[in-house]
């Protein structure tokens, strides 16, 4: 035998292997496989493969014989997989060569058949599609249960007075319920976004082949119905080489982790002992190993953390695209390990996050005195003072007045006298101090969009509606 025919001999593993006259280094083996991070996506490569088995032999490229031999093999390939028996093999790379050699293993020629129309480019593209769609749709449903966790604490706490923040500092009283209602229309806004990207990532590859199209009179459309994806990508160069819906996913995702890590961070400030707004179930904290009285918010520190890790893979994910030229290169085995980790953390992140909402315990007095320490209604007076006929300019200037008074003598602008502010306008009347009060002032924005308790209510009934 000669020396050629050994290497080749020694090299048989590979799908590519003839035209090489020595073996692949098992340096280069490990580095360029990517069987160990890519198996997951081994539903969806079966799910692929087999509809496009059936359109090969619907358009007469594929007999029925082998058709049925490579639906008999798929299914005892699935049945291995799912029992932890099917036997992943570094020197056959990616999961795509991996099931089709034990397919070949199984059913003979017809496992080789199989191949005939497409390309691991083509192959790959769809199989990521498919395996993304079906996280999309488990990420809204998780999506759609912490909104759900999150109206029902809103509902709980409509009449709840909370000190709302402009720069960290108290600003206006809002009802907690109606705080809370702001992330619930971050998530909606982000579950709409997620089902936008889904259409552009519901769009079959498969039929592009490796960058060209094929000879073969494919029907793509036909197997686009089967696999239930909503059209077909038009140009088999961009086929094969896009990743945009990757990326664009990839930034839904990270618009997701940073609404969580926006209510990660309110809900640490509202734990501390500086603020002392709520208390999170200890199942979601820890200890301190050296600290006996600690109790830490690991659990929204963490997500505040892994905000970073999910925009860091958009990040790479950009970058990974930017310089490429069409059509399919190597590199793009790279978006793989970011896609996985990013669905992987969302995930979690979203289950974990709606459990702890129902652990949340509200402290309405900590609430409530906390708003009174800063001037919450200044900005009523103003409006008091507009409605008995001043330009708010004026009104604006002579509250600013009043707020520095009763700085002077330590007292909330309710606690001021009333002969004392009417020297500041001698429109005030004994009427001022229900417009002072905090719940007043709650009451009184009865907007739509408002933070009065009937309006906080009538969102609670409108999102229940929306999340069914």
């Amino acid at each position: 035998m000669s020396s050629v025919s050994d290497n080749q001999l020694a090299n048989k593993s590979q799908a590519w292997s003839a035209l090489f006259s020595e073996p692949m280094s098992d340096l280069v083996k490990r580095y360029t496989a990517s069987v160990f991070f890519d198996k997951r996506l081994w539903k969806a490569d079966i799910e692929g493969s087999l509809a496009h088995a059936e359109m090969l032999n619907a358009q007469g490229i594929l007999g029925a014989e082998d058709h049925a031999a490579i639906q008999r093999g798929m299914a005892q390939i699935r049945s291995e997989i799912e029992a932890g028996q099917f036997e992943w093999k570094l020197d056959l790379e990616d999961v795509h060569l991996n099931i089709e050699a034990r397919l070949t293993e199984l059913v003979g020629i017809a496992g080789k058949r199989l191949h005939t129309g497409r390309s691991r480019n083509d192959q790959v593209a769809t199989d990521v599609r498919l395996w993304l769609r079906g996280e999309i749709d488990e990420l809204s449903v998780l999506l759609q249960a912490l909104q759900s966790a999150l109206v029902d604490v809103a509902e709980k706490n409509a009449e709840v007075i909370l000190p709302g923040f402009t720069h960290l500092q108290v600003a206006q009283p809002v009802a907690f319920g109606h705080h809370l209602l702001a992330y619930v229309e971050m998530f909606a806004r982000d579950a709409e976004r997620l089902a936008d990207a889904r259409r552009r990532v519901n769009r079959l590859p498969l039929g592009a082949a490796a960058l060209a199209g094929t000879s073969y009179p494919l029907d793509r459309e036909r197997v686009a119905k089967t696999l239930g994806m909503e059209g077909v990508c038009q140009n088999s160069l961009d086929a094969v080489s896009d990743r945009d819906f990757a990326i664009e996913f990839a930034a839904a995702a990270s618009l997701v982790m940073v609404h969580v890590s926006r209510l990660s961070e309110e809900l640490i400030l509202w734990m501390s002992q500086s603020f002392g707004f709520i208390d999170i179930a200890d199942r979601f904290c820890t200890g301190s190993s050296i600290m006996p009285q600690k109790k830490n918010p690991d659990v929204p520190e963490l997500a505040r953390g892994k905000t970073g890790r999910v925009v860091g893979h958009l990040m790479g994910l950009i970058t990974l695209m930017k310089g490429q030229p069409l059509a399919y290169n190597k590199d793009n085995q790279e978006d793989k390990e970011p896609l996985f980790d990013t669905v992987d953390t969302l995930k979690d992140t979203l289950r974990i996050f709606a459990e702890m909402a129902g652990g949340i315990t509200v402290k309405p007095e900590a609430m409530e005195r906390a708003a009174l320490k800063g001037y919450a209604t200044a900005t009523d007076l103003a409006d008091y003072l507009v409605k008995k006929g001043l330009a708010f300019r004026d009104a604006h200037e002579i509250v600013a007045h009043a707020v520095k008074t009763a700085i002077g003598s330590g007292l909330d602008l309710s606690q001021l006298p009333l002969a004392e502010l009417q020297k500041f306008d001698a429109r005030i009347g004994e009427d001022v101090f229900q417009v002072l009060s905090l719940r007043g002032s709650l009451e009184a924005r009865n907007i739509l969009g408002g933070t009065a308790p009937a309006q906080v209510r009538a969102q609670v009934a409108r999102h229940r509606v929306r999340l069914g």
